[in-house]
C-alpha cells in the first residue's frame, strides 16, 4: 500500500499558500510534489493539498493508499464525512468523490513531527509562488 503524506501551508491568513505531497511507494521509490497556490487560509491550503494528492494518485492509477495528515480538520472531515464550517463543504464533496475511485483508502492523523517532509514541500511552494 502506498503512503501519501499531505500538508498545506499559508504565509498569512489569507496569504500566499502552498501544498506539499510526498508519495512513498514502499519499494524505495518516493515522489515529492510542491504546488504553489493562490492567497488563501491555511485550512483551504490543507484541503487543496488533499485534492492535489488525490488527483496525483488517481492519475498514477494508485488504487490503495493510506493518506497521512497533521491536520485534525482534514482527518475529521474525511472520517466523519462532515464539515462544521460550510465554507469547506465543496472541498469535502470533491474529496469524497475522488476517494470513491480507490479500492482501499485510509486517512490517518499524524503529529507534525511525522509530516515534516510534506510541510517542507508546502513551504517550498509558497516560496515558488512569491517569485
Amino acid at each position: 500500500m502506498v503512503h501519501v503524506y499531505i500538508d498545506g501551508a499559508s504565509a498569512g491568513d489569507p496569504g500566499p499558500s502552498g501544498a506539499g505531497v510526498l508519495i512513498n511507494y514502499k519499494n524505495g521509490e518516493v515522489e515529492h510534489h510542491s504546488l504553489p497556490l493562490e492567497d488563501m487560509s491555511n485550512h483551504e491550503a490543507e484541503y487543496e493539498a488533499l485534492l492535489y494528492a488525490l488527483h496525483l494518485c488517481i492519475q498514477k492509477e494508485i488504487k490503495m493508499a493510506s493518506f497521512r495528515t497533521d491536520s485534525k480538520l482534514i482527518d475529521d472531515a474525511i472520517e466523519k464525512r462532515y464539515v462544521k464550517n460550510k465554507k469547506f463543504q465543496a472541498y469535502l464533496d470533491k474529496a469524497l468523490l475522488q476517494i470513491e475511485q480507490f479500492d482501499l483508502f485510509f486517512m490517518k492523523w499524524v503529529p507534525s513531527s511525522q509530516n515534516k517532509a510534506a510541510d517542507a514541500l508546502a513551504r517550498q511552494a509558497i516560496q515558488k509562488s512569491r517569485k
